[in-house]
């Protein structure tokens, strides 16, 4: 097991043999200093984790050395505790909102030193843990993408992440709501409260408002333990509402009279209960249609369309399909310990022509599979399993500038579907076709048609 490296600072040399020794019998590594030029010499590079920093030295004052230490980056800086023989309650706080972690008083006592440094280290390790989960989690709901509409999207979220105005995100499925609504929650000042997500189109009408709201021990037949609902689990953070025009118009009701009171009644409670809660809904539906059809409220319409957002589907930003593709191939073939691959100019080709109408989730989809199935590092198109029938409107002959274009877009997809017959042996690929050998390897060279590898 690791020993944790501890830096004592005081100018007692019989506190710090005395000291250093016990904290060496609890097991740590420690080196001492006796003043503060010479911690501040000694933090670089060594990987200290906790410091134990008497407050009057004979150079630089304690709480001086303290401030420069809080200047080390996060990651390499330790923790510091404060040690004085003339302790105030003013030194304490000062050294406090200087980033002290605990202050102790001389005469030392050996097992109050011994606990504090413990729960100090625990609490730097649990500090650096929760940095790297932040930063996963910032990099987890980053959102892909340099189009115009991603663009504005992203700055739309900038300047309303902080606010906790409600938000309604519309978008066909799988162009990624549900990423947008932890994004901003991920921005906003309710970022490190609870995230707490309803399916509402998962959840059976029978259920839904005990998902939501709760009920008490033996309200309804099945209620054999008290539940706590959603919006209570929410409270202080973000309730994410997803395909929000699922909801019946009972529940809607009640769901529009928490959002308002910001309370609301568990089933078979007496007394309500009072949240905090930041509501982002989502709908793959036109509400205003449901809202015609007798289908949504349009007083909770009018609630949640606070500030809109509208995701645009893939096939609308094409430009961002090969930088999406490549994020999804460096995540997938890190998850499954696979050499990293990349997308031949073909490849990207056939998927930037593609309709796309599951949009983004069925782009992730498809990139796993490649990951999973095909050992290649160059990903050509015939690894590809996409089908031109498939590939929507967008194969028509409207998106060719040239009758050039047209001929080598056919000569290219019969060449491939060729190649694909043959399992790539382009001696009988260029049989199949009626072409010498060398003539199909210049056409395929001319189309950025890559050999199999």
């Amino acid at each position: 097991m690791r020993q944790h490296c501890i830096l004592l600072v005081d100018d007692e040399p019989g506190i710090r043999q005395s000291l250093g020794g016990v904290l060496e019998d609890e097991g740590y590594t420690v080196r001492s200093v006796e003043s503060g030029e010479a911690c501040l010499a000694a933090l670089p590079g060594a990987g200290f984790e906790l410091v134990l920093l008497d407050i009057w030295l004979p150079d630089i004052d304690g709480m001086e050395v303290l401030a420069r230490i809080q200047e080390i980056p996060f990651s390499d800086r330790p923790v510091v505790v404060m040690i004085s023989g003339h302790g105030s309650i003013e030194a304490a706080v000062k050294a406090t909102k200087l980033g002290a972690f605990d202050f102790l008083e001389k005469p030392l006592s050996i097992d109050k030193v011994s606990v504090v440094a413990k729960n100090a280290l625990a609490n730097r390790a649990l500090q650096i843990e929760n940095s790297r989960l932040k930063a996963d989690r910032s990099d987890r709901y980053r959102i892909i993408g340099e189009s115009v509409p991603m663009k504005a999207l992203r700055q739309q979220m900038a300047l309303m992440a902080a606010t906790n105005g409600r938000v309604l995100i519309y978008g066909e499925s799988g162009t990624g709501k549900e990423l947008i609504a932890h994004a901003i929650h991920a921005l906003s000042p309710r970022a490190n409260e609870p995230f707490i997500e309803v399916n509402c189109a998962a959840i059976p009408e029978e259920l839904i408002e005990s998902e939501m709201f709760g009920h008490r021990q033996g309200s309804f037949a099945a209620a054999h333990d008290a539940k706590v609902g959603k919006f209570q689990k929410a409270d202080g953070g973000t309730l994410f509402l997803d395909e929000v025009a699922d909801m019946s118009l009972r529940t809607q009701a009640k769901v529009l009279r928490a959002i308002e009171e910001q309370r609301f009644e568990p089933i078979g409670a007496a007394e309500s209960a009072q949240v905090d809660v930041r509501v982002i809904a989502s709908t793959n539906r036109k509400l205003e249609e449901e809202i015609d059809r007798g289908n949504f409220r349009e007083d909770l319409f009018y609630r949640l369309n606070v500030i809109p957002f509208f995701v645009p589907p893939l096939r609308d930003r094409r430009e961002d399909i090969p930088l999406l593709a490549d994020h999804f191939l460096a995540e997938f073939t890190t998850a499954y310990g696979r050499k990293p691959k990349e997308l031949t100019p073909e490849a990207y080709r056939m998927l930037s022509e593609h309709h796309w109408p599951g949009n983004v989730r069925e782009l992730k989809n498809l990139i796993e599979r490649i990951v999973i199935l095909n050992p290649q590092v160059r990903v050509d198109a015939r690894h590809i399993p996409l089908h031109s029938a498939r590939r929507g409107p967008d194969r028509g002959l409207d998106r060719f500038a040239s009758l050039q274009e047209v001929r080598e877009a056919a000569e290219r997809e019969y060449i491939l579907k060729k190649l694909e017959e043959t399992n790539g042996n382009i001696s009988r690929t260029a049989e199949l076709l009626g072409l010498e050998r060398s003539n199909l390897y210049r056409k395929m060279k001319t189309l950025g048609i890559g050999p199999k590898e």
